[in-house]
């Protein structure tokens, strides 16, 4: 790899890092599992990034490989995700911002988001990033329409868990 290219890489892995840091938050349970999946995830974009065609935005494709990557690992591995319990995050919300009925309804998605499968939570985590679907469809692999429907199935589910 030239140098500028390196040089191009580093930057754009700096100022994107954030995504790699969701994408492990979402997939792990441990800090030290959290530090094995993004250096595995950051291997992989390494690995692809001489391909990279700006086809897309860098942070979509970056989101693709990263999700590919956590999903990819965890099945080859034979392993079920381990999720870490929503009791355990740090919730930075200042107390003016939200009150207690919206943190509690905001640890109950989050809580029926773990309950979902790993294509369904990578879903729900673009969605929740304001993806448009056409940005969805890209990092996913799928059709726009098959984005919206597999979405509009999520929800359905997710009010099913919430309202038993």
């Amino acid at each position: 790899m030239s140098e500028e290219l390196e040089h191009s890489f580093i930057e754009q892995l700096e100022q994107h890092q954030n995504i790699v840091h969701k994408v492990c938050r979402l997939y792990t349970n441990n800090q030290d599992a959290h530090n094995d999946l993004f250096q595995e995830i950051t291997i992989q974009l390494w690995k692809a990034y001489p391909k990279f065609r700006g086809e897309a935005k860098f942070s979509t494709w970056m989101y693709r490989v990263g999700l590919n990557t956590a999903i990819t690992l965890y099945r080859k591995k034979k392993r079920r995700i381990n999720t870490e319990a929503f009791d355990a995050f740090e919730f930075k919300i200042k107390s003016e911002e939200y009150d207690d009925t919206e943190e509690q309804q905001l640890k109950l998605l989050y809580q029926a988001v773990h309950q979902l499968n790993d294509i369904e939570k990578a879903l729900v985590f673009l969605y929740l990033e304001d993806k448009s679907y056409r940005e969805i469809s890209e990092t996913m692999g799928i059709s726009e329409v098959n984005a919206r429907v597999k979405m509009n199935r999520v929800k359905t589910k997710l009010k099913t868990i919430l309202n038993p």
